[in-house]
């Protein structure tokens, strides 16, 4: 179906790999468009209630092919930022249903950027992190400028950022750049059944919950207040709902279908 991905479902799972091992999952042209087809596929299909994104072979992804770059010297970055990374970016963040990113290597410019736009990302003990930009002139893009601050603050966003150095899994867990750590060998499995459980939540709740909290980061107090209010009632009318409290009463596991 795709040639720089991968886009296997199991069950009510959907699993996408950057699948260009070779080019250490770097970024290209194709890429771009056929991560812009998954994501509009997994927010169309309903039976799809958690997706994981990983990478294939060493690297998770390594941010832009430079060689595709080179090949077109006169290459606008601005119209592939606002055509290509940045729509990526926001159909992850908008994307109604949690996107958990298996760290399984180097995540490196965009590619951190493509991590850190996923709502839990859970790494290898070999994955690691860095902000690659400075390293070739330019700046930090695709999002983390915006989502860096807010994770470490300005001070320790700025060195990262600046310094373009390399963050091991261990010190990324302490930041909180990544969730958790696992072995190399169970990432995938872990991923999984963790997926697994998202699956079987009210997906509903966990959508209106992801667009609450992304409005939150710039909303005021009052303004949430009141949105919360209102997805709370939109949440009230749903199927889980009631099933939840059905369960709840019933004194047994709520059994959810994402309606």
């Amino acid at each position: 179906m795709y040639e720089t991905i991968l886009y296997e479902r199991t069950d009510a799972v959907l699993k996408i790999t950057l699948n260009r091992p070779d080019r250490y999952n770097a970024f290209n042209q194709t890429m771009h468009s056929e991560l812009a087809d998954a994501f509009k596929n997994a927010a169309k299909d309903d039976e799809v209630r958690a997706v994981i994104l990983t990478g294939a072979g060493k690297a998770f992804c390594s941010g832009q092919d430079l060689k595709e770059v080179k090949d077109n010297p006169n290459r606008n970055l601005a119209d592939s930022l606002r055509n290509n990374y940045n729509p990526l970016i926001l159909n992850i963040r908008k994307l109604e249903k949690p996107v958990i990113c298996g760290l399984n290597g180097v995540a490196a410019g965009a590619g951190m950027s493509l991590a850190l736009a996923c709502d839990l990302r859970i790494a290898s003990e070999q994955a690691s992190m860095l902000q690659a930009f400075v390293n070739i002139g330019l700046i930090t893009d695709s999002g983390s400028t915006w989502i860096l601050p807010r994770l470490l603050g300005y001070h320790k966003a700025f060195e990262i950022c600046s310094t373009g150095r390399t963050i091991k899994a261990d010190e990324a867990l302490r930041l909180n750049l990544i969730d958790e750590i696992v072995e190399h060998e169970k990432l995938d499995q872990f991923t999984m059944e963790l997926a697994q459980k998202y699956a079987s939540a009210p997906t509903k709740a966990i959508g209106a919950l992801k667009r609450l909290l992304n409005k939150g980061m710039a909303a005021t107090l009052d303004e949430t207040l009141d949105y919360e209010a209102y997805l709370q009632e939109v949440c009230s009318k749903t199927e889980d709902y009631k099933e939840g409290v059905a369960a709840f009463n019933e004194k047994r596991k709520a059994q959810f279908k994402g309606r």
